[in-house]
């Protein structure tokens, strides 16, 4: 039941980690300059954050079939993990953001589509403190199925979450400042919603597991 649901999830999840206070005010920043520079510039940058993010399910998919001797061990640190992460989300705990912001590192002047790319490249490692709760998650439960494929595609569609609202931002005069302040509002009902989400999906695995 949850795997059917797991493709759903991600991609909410990228949608989600979007509205991030530490990501949404910043990304006209990203796209003012890139527009400029051309017309596929900012399709450049998400495909970059695109490839980040996959390569991220790949390797952890990877790294948890490794572990497949080690299942049990692993399911039990999986589900403290959801548990943990979900608590955080839904009462704002921020543990996990423990490096700070660091958007103010992402550098939008960078030339030409190549150098859009490798921005896209770097925001997915820079953003990790912004969304490292939803993300984590969905890490978490790529991790425990151990499958490379399953592990490039679910976090391919959290990239497509991710990375729909972004190009509706460069690409549409719509979107101005000020209804980016007004979308961000939902950011934090989302969050919560999330983070019920991830704790249900823990405790699912908890009793799934043991009981």
């Amino acid at each position: 039941m949850i795997s059917n649901f797991f493709p759903i999830a991600a991609f909410f999840a990228g949608i989600v980690s979007v509205l991030s206070p530490c990501i949404l005010p910043i990304i006209p920043a990203v796209f003012a300059y890139s527009t400029g520079k051309g017309k596929l510039r900012p399709l450049a940058i998400v495909l970059g954050l695109s490839l980040s993010f996959t390569s991220m399910g790949v390797i952890t998919s990877i790294f948890g079939a490794t572990l497949t001797a080690y299942l049990g061990y692993l399911n039990v640190f999986a589900e403290a993990l959801l548990v943990t992460m979900g608590i955080s989300l839904l009462f704002d705990l921020n543990i996990f953001n423990i490096f700070g912001n660091f958007s103010a590192l992402a550098n939008p002047k960078q030339e030409g589509l190549f150098g859009g790319f490798l921005l896209g490249l770097s925001l997915g490692i820079i953003w990790l403190p912004c969304v490292g709760p939803v993300l984590g998650s969905i890490l978490t439960m790529v991790a425990v199925s151990g499958e490379a494929v399953y592990g490039a595609l679910m976090l391919f569609i959290y990239s497509l979450g991710f990375s729909v609202p972004m190009l509706l931002v460069a690409y549409s005069a719509s979107f101005s400042s000020s209804k980016l302040l007004k979308a961000s509002r939902y950011g934090f009902p989302l969050k919560k919603i999330t983070g019920i989400v991830i704790l249900g999906v823990g405790l699912y695995m908890i009793y799934q597991n043991h009981f």
